[in-house]
This record gives C-alpha cells, structure tokens and sequence, in this order.
C-alpha cells in the first residue's frame, strides 16, 4: 500500500490503537469508578479509583517514554546525517542545535537541511519554525 505525501498540514500521526482504544477506555474507567466512589463511597470503591488512576498514568507515561527514545534516536539521526552534509565551517556548531531544532529538521530533504540547520540556529527557530520553512519535504512514516 503506497503512502501518501506528507507535508507540515498532514504530518502529524494518530496511532489508532492508543488514540482511538486505550486512552479513551481508560478515561472512561476513571470516570465510571469516581461515579462508582461517589454513588457507594467506601474503600473497596476507593480502590478502583486508584487502580483507574494508575492505570491511566501508566498509559501515557509509557507512551511518552516510547516518545522520548524515539526523540533521542532522531536526534543522534539528525546529527549524523548534518555531519555528513553541513559545510566544514558549520561542523563544530552541530551540537549547538536545540533537540527541537533536531526534530524539526527531520523532515528537510538532503539537499536543504544543512542550510535549514545554520538558519535554525541564527534565528533560534523552535520546532514549528523550522518545519514552517521546509521547502522539500522529506517524509517520516516512522513516527509513532
């Protein structure tokens, strides 16, 4: 099955499992056990709430640790790849590059990431700045 394009207005991903299953069953079980607590208060009630609770954070707490590597892997991609491609001048100055500067610039194409790069950090271009002037759009179907 063939992909379609990605741009800056269609990039964004939902992971249909964790968006559509998981985070809205387990928002529904913390509301149903605080309607339970209230409804027929005592411990054994309270209980639910907590183990609701918990299960909730847990959720995305492990969503955003999953989110975190795969920040850190892109990172260590980015650098790379400005290493291979950014002029000899701009070498030394690749660790000066905020992690979202790195992530923004995932989505450059080769031939414009190393200038992209410079101009990020002249102008200390958060994220969305930095996708905002991608012209050539490279795709990230990876993401999670």
């Amino acid at each position: 099955m063939a992909q379609k394009e990605q741009s800056l207005k269609n990039h964004a991903k939902f992971d249909p499992p964790f968006h559509f299953f998981l985070a809205p069953v387990s928002v529904f079980f913390v509301i149903a056990t605080i309607v339970q607590v209230i409804r027929n208060p005592g411990w054994y009630t309270a209980a639910h709430v907590v183990v609701a609770l918990w299960a909730l954070v847990a959720l995305f707490k492990i969503r955003l640790y999953a989110l975190k590597v795969q920040d850190r892997v892109i990172r260590l991609e980015e650098r790379l790849r400005l290493k291979e491609l950014a002029p000899a001048a701009f070498q030394g100055r690749i660790g000066d590059l905020t992690e979202n500067q790195l992530i923004g610039l995932r989505f450059a194409s080769d031939g414009e990431v190393a200038d992209l790069a410079q101009r990020a950090l002249a102008g200390n271009w958060n994220r969305k700045q930095v996708k905002e002037a991608i012209k050539n759009w490279r795709p990230d179907h990876w993401r999670v």
